[in-house]
């Protein structure tokens, strides 16, 4: 069993116990997710299943869509509102300085990550030493906000949804504590929900749930094949004796394809094999996916 499952996270579990969850539906360990949501966030979470984990770094590396909620008149230890409050202020701020302050965040900004997060510095997670009451000094993060959409801003319950698109390790609470920050009033994001990252979208996402049932009834629908994720590379179809050899390990010649093109390349039965890129009138094999699936 091979592919992407684009799962709904719902609140209140982590990224891996969502992992655990479709360990148990599916019946196989070779699982891995793309991209961490905390469990106070919700939404589109990619789920690499067999040798689809090939493709986790680069689903990653995807851009994001986020609908975030901002809190202002609040600061926190976790730049959520599940934190420790730190600090309260009077929020001022007219409803077209808040838009404002919103909207400078567009391009490409700097952020430092915030303690509660799972970055690694020396083998611990910045969370783990956060817990141990440690705090790093971290340097700041190039990162790029695409665009955002300010669906609405209330001054008097002093909150403002607004939809994020942005480049990967981008963090959302850091964003809402940054506004919040430069209105000098502080802020905190109270919501979270990833609604794309890459081309999977939150209309066309499985909950827990229907994943289970529809395993259950043999229905595996919910289950996108990597020659799919991977259907922006142009299909190459390999003569039967050119396909065994390069499942062989066996560099082989093929004409008519451009030099430093990357291509899907399948046998004459339609076996999607590999992903291939064109190197001097040879195939290079970039990642493959033919031989047993990973157990």
């Amino acid at each position: 069993m091979d592919g992407i499952i684009n799962v709904n996270k719902p609140l209140g579990i982590t990224s891996h116990d969502v992992v655990y969850r479709l360990r148990k539906i599916l019946g196989i360990k070779k699982i891995g997710h793309t991209g961490t949501l905390d469990p106070d966030a919700e939404g589109v979470l990619p789920m690499c299943i067999g040798r689809g984990t090939k493709l986790a770094e680069e689903l990653t590396a995807k851009e994001k869509q986020y609908l975030a909620e901002l809190t202002l008149g609040i600061t926190t230890d976790t730049q959520d509102i599940s934190g420790t409050i730190l600090d309260t202020k009077a929020v001022v701020s007219t409803k077209e300085e808040i838009e404002n302050a919103i909207m400078s965040f567009v391009g490409e900004i700097d952020q430092i990550p915030p303690m509660f997060s799972a970055i690694k510095v020396d083998g611990k997670k910045l969370y783990e030493l956060a817990r141990e009451g440690k705090t790093i000094e971290m340097p700041p993060r190039r990162v790029e906000v695409f665009s955002i959409e300010i669906l609405d801003i209330d001054t008097e319950s002093k909150k403002a949804r607004f939809l994020v698109d942005c480049s990967k390790g981008t963090y959302i609470r850091t964003l809402c504590h940054d506004i919040g920050k430069k209105l000098g009033c502080g802020g905190v994001m109270s919501a979270l929900k990833r609604t794309r990252s890459g081309d999977f979208r939150i209309e066309n996402a499985y909950t827990l749930d229907e994943i289970s049932k529809m395993a259950e009834e043999n229905d595996f629908s919910f289950m996108t094949g990597i020659d799919e994720v991977l259907a922006h590379y142009d299909k190459v179809i390999l003569a039967d004796r050119n396909a065994t050899r390069m499942c062989n390990g066996i560099t082989i010649s093929v004409a008519g394809i451009e030099n430093g093109k990357t291509f899907r390349a399948y046998n004459e039965q339609g076996k999607f094999l590999a992903l291939c890129t064109m190197e001097n009138g040879k195939v290079n094999v970039v990642r493959s996916f033919y031989g047993e699936a990973p157990k």
